[in-house]
Parts: structure tokens; C-alpha cells; sequence
């Protein structure tokens, strides 16, 4: 299980929460969904775990994730490096679904997951996707996929596709890019470390 991350530092992640919040406040927000999504990977019955960071871990991060450093390039280079790194089977996800469970990653990691099928595909209601699983992890079918567009997860899926690959689809999830998108989020999670942040922040007067 691949976990993509940027460390939560201020400025660095979550730019688009700014404005209403601060740089400082975004990144609080970014660190409640990293964490969340750790724990939800640690939840998972995965062999290995590991988070393809860029920066550098701090006290956020919970003991049982291996941490490597992210790939130089665009997002499709390192999203393709990540994969690059295994050997067997494997999902990748990123840090901006705090909402993630280890039930809505249960299809993809079941025992008969890869019964009949290469990828799985976790579409994102922006328009990109938030998890991508592969049989086999080649780093060709994520290279050249334009990242952060409207057309992310239409081209992602059919480059798979047109690979031949047998691809079965995980619920979509919403993406906490903007302050509204945090709000959706933070509604559909009440009980998570997100949610409990954006209310501190919330209560605080900051929006």
C-alpha cells in the first residue's frame, strides 16, 4: 500500500485553503488528513505500507509506516516512481481523502482482488482519481497522464484500458482542495482527525 504525500508545512500543502485560512492553518489541515489516512492504511490488511514522502517526517507520523522520499519530475513521474518501488500488487493512494477506510479500500485488497482484474480505479468527483491499484505496478502506465486537470481520471483510466487491463472501479471520493470541498469532507467523516481540525479552526472564528 503506497501512501503520496507532501509533509504538512506551511505554505507547502493546501495552498488552495488559502484564503479563507492561513498558510499555518492549512497545514494543520493537511497534517489531520495525512493522519487520517495513515491510520486508515495501518487499518488495512496490506504486507507493506509505505508512505512516498516529500519533505521530511515528523511527530504526525504513526509507527508502522515505512517512509521513502518521493521521486524528482512532475506528479506523473512520481506517482509512476512510487509504483516503481514494488514488486507485487499494489494501491496508491494520496493524502487528500481523510474520509478513506480500510472498508472503501476492501474490494481492492481482498483476497480475490486481482481474480480476473489488473487495475483498480477510485475516481474522483474533481475529475482525477484518489486510489490506483495495479497487478502489476508498471511505471509506463502512469507516465505522460496530465495530473491536476479536469480530464485527470478520463485519461488515467484509459491509458489502462487501452493497456489491455481488465479495471474494476472503487466508489468516488471528493478531494479537499478548497474550503468547501473541506466542509463536504469534514460532514461525511464526523469522527475524524479532519473534521475534529476544521471545527477547532471553525470555532475559532477563522471562517
Amino acid at each position: 500500500m503506497l501512501v503520496v504525500a507532501k509533509a504538512p508545512v506551511a505554505g507547502r500543502v493546501k495552498t488552495r485553503l488559502t484564503p479563507p485560512f492561513s498558510a499555518e492553518e492549512a497545514a494543520r489541515l493537511a497534517e489531520a488528513a495525512l493522519v487520517d489516512t495513515l491510520h486508515a492504511v495501518l487499518a488495512a490488511p496490506v504486507r507493506r505500507r509505505v508512505l512516498v514522502l516529500e519533505g521530511v517526517p515528523g511527530a504526525w507520523l504513526p509507527a508502522g509506516i515505512e517512509v521513502v522520499p518521493q521521486a524528482a519530475g512532475g506528479l506523473d513521474e512520481r506517482l509512476a516512481a512510487a509504483f516503481g518501488l514494488c514488486d507485487g500488487p499494489a494501491v496508491l493512494v494520496g493524502m487528500d481523502t481523510p474520509q478513506l477506510t480500510p472498508e472503501l479500500l476492501a474490494p481492492a485488497l481482498a483476497p480475490d482482488a486481482w481474480d480476473g482484474c489488473d487495475a483498480w480505479f477510485g475516481p474522483a468527483v474533481d475529475g482525477g482519481f484518489w486510489a490506483l491499484g495495479l497487478a502489476v505496478p508498471d511505471p509506463a502506465l502512469l507516465r505522460g497522464v496530465p495530473m491536476s486537470v479536469p480530464e485527470t481520471g478520463a485519461v488515467q483510466r484509459g491509458r489502462l484500458t487501452a493497456a489491455g487491463l481488465a479495471v474494476r472501479d472503487l466508489p468516488p471520493l471528493r478531494d479537499v482542495d478548497t474550503a468547501h470541498d473541506a466542509a463536504l469532507v469534514a460532514a461525511e467523516a464526523p469522527d475524524s482527525r479532519f473534521a475534529a481540525a476544521l471545527a477547532g479552526l471553525t470555532a475559532a472564528g477563522v471562517r
